[in-house]
């Protein structure tokens, strides 16, 4: 890779620390790394903080990861996209700006698969939306959406390393939804239009 494209992975990174939620909370009234699940996410803004504010976390934590695929794409194409995007999600799972510890990657590699196969990111985003409607679990429309991603892209006949990123965005996705995955087989996870904590004294996304 050349300098400006080791560069603009770099931005891409800072851009994905961008502490959304954080910001978000602190103007409604929250922590969402104290409150609920911990977790610097959509879902934890909705429900400590009400749709209003998780809406507003994920469109930011969309952008980031859009701003940072469009950022590559305008620089070297759709490859550089991809890289600057995965990087995107790095950051926002670990961001160095408050000791790794970040959301799960979700919106933000939703914003990278618009930009970088919005083809694909379209009928995902429409299965992701049916999902939690029928579920009224984000966990499971946030799985489903990690697992497809990279099949949506091969079937778009894009190239090898592309379909890998994308799949290597996914996998992190997932496992970083290990704990949900527990509380999905035991049912103790939350749905989240539930704002009441679960019997743990937590709430859970």
């Amino acid at each position: 890779m050349s300098v400006l494209a080791v560069a603009v992975v770099v931005v891409g990174y800072a851009l994905g620390t961008f502490p959304t939620a954080v910001l978000v909370g602190r103007r409604h009234g929250f922590d969402p790394t104290t409150t609920g699940s911990g977790n610097p996410g959509a879902s934890n803004a909705t429900r400590v903080g009400g749709m209003r504010a998780g809406a507003v976390v994920l469109l930011g934590d969309a952008g980031k990861g859009a701003l940072a695929a469009g950022l590559g794409h305008l620089v070297d194409g759709r490859a550089l996209a991809w890289f600057a995007g995965a990087a995107a999600v790095a950051g926002h799972l670990w961001p160095v700006t408050r000791g790794l510890r970040g959301g799960k990657g979700v919106a933000t590699a939703a914003g990278v698969a618009f930009v970088c196969a919005p083809l694909a990111a379209v009928p995902l985003a429409v299965v992701f939306v049916v999902l939690v409607k029928v579920t009224g679990k984000a966990a499971i429309g946030s799985i489903a959406l990690a697992v497809l991603l990279p099949v949506g892209v091969a079937a778009l006949g894009q190239r090898w390393f592309e379909v890998a990123v994308a799949a290597a965005i996914g996998l992190v996705v997932v496992v970083r939804h290990r704990t949900n995955i527990a509380r999905l087989l035991d049912g103790s996870e939350s749905v989240v239009r539930d704002r009441t904590p679960s019997p743990g004294g937590r709430y859970e996304g």
